[in-house]
């Protein structure tokens, strides 16, 4: 029974912190305007 209230209440823990992140909403930024390399360029 005690293992059942621990994992409840982890759970209810990180759900609370889910959607306090939610709700914060991402940092204010901005992304860069170049691709990134996925890829090794070829050498001649």
């Amino acid at each position: 029974m005690r293992a059942l209230i621990a994992a409840a209440t982890g759970l209810a823990v990180a759900l609370a912190l889910v959607l306090t992140i939610t709700a914060i909403g991402s940092p204010a930024g901005k992304t860069s305007p170049k691709p990134l390399l996925t890829t090794i360029p070829e050498h001649p």
